[in-house]
């Protein structure tokens, strides 16, 4: 125990031992020089008789052996020493002074055959092994005052003591996706497999530009579930790089399947290359709650601004309003002219004209009689402000090529029909995003209507950069789609990019739902919330301090984040972290990683230099969509027209024309 009195006497037996050592190096000096003693006249019979005692003991017997002696006693002395402690002494400074005073201290002992005086040989001598036992002193002081810590200095952003177990064995069921990777564990590097084998609780892939996203994640997630037998959705923000992978894989894979699938895409750049889908198919409306979810999702994908204002009048109107549209179009002659230019082209008419035709359903009465009022009233600020922000916005996708993709009816939305699988790749574009993202959004609403039902194929939906399209029920997708084999991947580049498209608590939701993400470098608020949902590990921590005679270490362990936020702030491309969720047939215990995802880039390479692109699908000219897009044109001034004539000439109708002045 380190108490004041032990201190203390531990103290003199130091100094005893040391001046023992001193004692004895003195007598070797006397014994062996005792001539040049003499004559300096500093022998005496009393040193004489106790010299002779001491020689009987043995210890003069050889020349060196007292001198070891003296040199033992000093290095017990040496043990117990505490001196001040200083940061910049090292052993080896220590270590030479030792040396030479060891070297002096014993090679002194040459000096004794000199040819020369006595006198002036035995003060050679002394001095010379004084000075060598003096420096033997020193260097063992020193060696003392070194501070000793086995700390790792090399490792100054603590990435050793960061590093935790991972899964390492490969995990497979017929659903999974299995991703071989490395981790550092301590200082090894060792083998290991992000398994997500239960990839219907939602996948989330996040990661700034330049990530790896794509390459390390979502390309495998592509041919993987295709080799496994999904349906696919692909929704392809750079097309054709992900649809291209798609294709390939379908082409490679297609005997995989019972039904062999289908494969479509939507392309609105190449028309040649795109097939034709109605989004507003009449078979696919049953009733008027589905045309309402399809006016909100296109103009929300229009007006994303709209998205953190719902329940607003002057939002809630036109959607009111375009779903009045919508729904008159699927009644009319059983929906033959129900498709977005039809819609949008209607929405163009004069209202006099427009309202007196709509007055005809029933079913939307409800939804149109405040803007009818509103126009008999002469209320034309307000009813401009309810319906022109919706045909403003609807005008911008007035474009011959988006009419003729948007009026056909090549396939339907339900890619996981056990009859009729498909796999679907939808491609944006990002110098048209706002446009494109709006009209992809309700392809994706109405697929998600149909996708999740019982006794569907399992289907794989895979969004990259999820953000550009809205989706007002993507997260009832991932909380309900999982007993109906329904995964669901969304990429993004960061929370923040989610929060300012689809609002706060919509983004939190979806962030939160999700049962396994896989993140790359993310910064901000991002990075904290992630560090926090992967937990803390057990780490050692040291520190230490230094006064005048010790040094105070102190060690101990406390939970800290197994993953901090400046660590997934700092990822490199391809590195990786997140955490899986597991099933009860297929328990995962360490479900939190941080590893590279290891791809073989050479075979990768060779692999994409053998893709096919995707075929031209249809040989189409410009006078082709034009004509279509003429026809639309048409055939909603042909309903207007007959329907007008219709209502005038019939008694029974003729109280359905607005007239301003009259109700």
């Amino acid at each position: 125990m380190q108490t004041s009195e032990n201190q203390q006497a531990l103290g003199k037996i130091l100094d005893m031992t040391r001046m023992l050592a001193v004692a004895i190096i003195a007598l070797h000096f006397y014994y062996y020089c005792y001539a040049a003693f003499g004559q300096w006249k500093l022998v005496s019979p009393l040193s004489d008789k106790i010299l002779d005692n001491i020689v009987k003991t043995g210890l003069f017997s050889s020349f060196n052996k007292s001198k070891i002696v003296a040199l033992c006693f000093l290095a017990i002395s040496l043990i117990g020493v505490k001196g001040k402690k200083q940061e910049k002494l090292s052993v080896k400074t220590g270590l030479v002074y030792i040396g030479t005073g060891l070297l002096l201290y014993f090679v002194s002992g040459l000096l004794l055959n000199l040819n020369v005086s006595v006198k002036l040989i035995s003060i050679l001598y002394i001095s010379t092994a004084s000075v060598g036992f003096i420096v033997v002193l020193t260097g063992g002081t020193l060696v003392s005052r070194v501070i000793y810590l086995n700390i790792n200095n090399d490792d100054i952003f603590n990435k050793e003591n960061e590093t935790f177990p991972q899964h390492e064995s490969l995990l497979e069921n017929e659903y999974s996706i299995n991703l071989p990777a490395r981790y550092q564990l301590k200082n090894k590097f060792r083998k290991s497999w992000i398994n997500v084998i239960n990839p219907f609780r939602g996948l989330l892939v996040l990661g700034s530009p330049g990530a790896g996203k794509s390459y390390f994640v979502i390309r495998h997630i592509i041919t993987q579930h295709i080799a496994k037998g999904f349906c696919m959705f692909v929704y392809d923000f750079k097309m054709p790089d992900l649809s291209v992978i798609a294709y390939n894989s379908w082409l490679k894979n297609k005997g995989n399947y019972k039904i062999p699938p289908q494969f479509y895409a939507i392309n609105f750049d190449d028309l040649t290359r795109s097939h034709r889908c109605n989004p507003l198919d009449h078979a696919s409306m049953i009733d008027i709650t589905d045309a309402a979810e399809s006016a909100r999702t296109i103009l929300m994908g229009l007006n994303r601004e709209w998205v953190k204002r719902q329940g607003d009048f002057f939002v809630e109107s036109p959607i009111n309003f375009l779903t009045a549209i919508i729904w008159y179009l699927r009644k009319y002659q059983d929906g033959q002219f129900c498709s977005l230019p039809h819609v949008i082209e209607l929405m163009q008419v004069e209202y006099k004209d427009l309202f007196t035709i709509l007055r005809t359903e029933k079913e939307i009465e409800v939804l149109i009689n405040p803007f009818i009022t509103a126009y008999l009233n002469d209320a034309m600020e307000q009813l401009e402000g309810q319906i022109a922000s919706a045909k403003i916005a609807l005008a911008r996708l007035s474009s011959p090529q988006l009419y003729y993709v948007l009026s056909g009816n090549d396939f339907t939305m339900d890619i996981n029909n056990p009859e009729q699988p498909k796999i679907v790749c939808m491609g944006n574009n990002p110098q048209k995003i706002q446009i494109y993202g709006a009209v992809l959004s309700l392809y994706v609403t109405r697929l998600i209507k149909l996708v999740n039902q019982k006794g569907r194929l399992k289907s794989s939906l895979i969004f990259d950069e999820f953000p550009t399209i809205y989706l007002g029920n993507m997260d009832s997708l991932i909380a309900t789609a999982r007993s109906n084999k329904v995964s669901t991947t969304l990429g993004i580049q960061d929370a923040s990019q989610l929060r300012k498209d689809y609002g706060k608590e919509q983004a939190d939701v979806i962030m939160n739902i999700v049962g396994n993400i896989i993140s790359g470098q993310v910064m901000g608020d991002t990075a904290k919330q992630l560090s926090e949902r992967f937990g803390k590990i057990m780490q050692d921590r040291t520190s230490y301090s230094i006064n005048r005679t010790d040094t105070s270490i102190s060690r101990s362990k406390q939970f800290d984040a197994a993953i901090p936020a400046s660590k997934i702030s700092a990822l490199s491309s391809g590195e990786f972290v997140g955490m899986v969720a597991d099933d009860p047939q297929q328990k995962i215990e360490l479900k939190t990683f941080h590893c590279e995802i290891i791809n073989d880039h050479k075979a990768l390479q060779q692999e994409q230099e053998s893709y096919r692109e995707i075929p031209v699908f249809r040989t189409i000219d410009t006078s082709m969509v034009q004509r279509n897009y003429i026809q639309i044109k048409e055939d909603v001034k042909d309903i207007v027209t007959y329907e007008l004539e219709r209502i005038l000439h019939d008694p029974a109708l003729e109280h359905l024309v607005v007239k301003k002045g009259k109700r």
